[in-house]
């Protein structure tokens, strides 16, 4: 967590005991907690609330959250969601990101799986970044494809399938143990 020297988290939330908790916990991470927001281009907001309804998430992210996780949570993810935004936010902070057998080279666009590098096209190294890069987490197809795709992409969801079919085919995965698919829920990348 050195590369992360300097980065600044801002921590808001009406209850003074969560505040602690996520206070400690991440700086225990390694991270310094800012205390004062500053104009920034650079922001990435994960919403923590007690809301739940579609209706309230939908708003959560229209008014400009990136994520949206809702109380109670675990730490372990929200540290993960956390990680998974600087990676993708600052790649350039990493140079080469390393997750299990997985080497991610941003600047050559190269990804190397089990020392080999996989032969991908610039949509597939788009798609298997962003399934790394979110290793664990349930990524729907609407997600992948506003991250991957933009969210101007006029075409169907089932895109997403045509590339993740290939893309096990390269990483040996005809059995589905590394990308799995969670039947209407979509895609989690699981490294055994």
């Amino acid at each position: 967590m050195g590369q992360l020297k300097g980065i600044k988290i801002l921590l808001v939330d009406d209850e003074p005991n969560i505040l602690q908790y996520l206070e400690l916990g991440l700086t225990n991470e390694g991270y310094e907690v800012c205390r004062t927001l500053k104009k920034t281009d650079n922001a990435s907001v994960i919403m923590l609330t007690a809301k739940d309804e579609v209706d309230d998430r939908v708003k959560g992210l229209t008014i400009g959250a990136d994520d949206y996780m809702i109380k109670p949570f675990s730490f372990e993810e929200l540290l993960a969601q956390i990680q998974a935004r600087i990676r993708n936010q600052f790649p350039n902070l990493f140079g080469e990101v390393v997750v299990e057998d997985f080497r991610i080279d941003d600047r050559r666009k190269e990804i190397r799986f089990e020392s080999r590098v996989l032969e991908l096209s610039s949509t597939e190294y788009e798609l298997l970044k962003f399934l790394i890069l979110n290793q664990g987490l349930v990524l729907s197809k609407a997600m992948i494809l506003d991250k991957v795709w933009g969210y101007d992409f006029g075409g169907e969801e089932n895109i997403v399938e045509v590339y993740i079919r290939p893309m096990r085919e390269k990483l040996n995965d005809r059995e589905h143990r590394l990308i799995r698919t969670l039947r209407g829920a979509g895609y989690r990348l699981d490294i055994p």
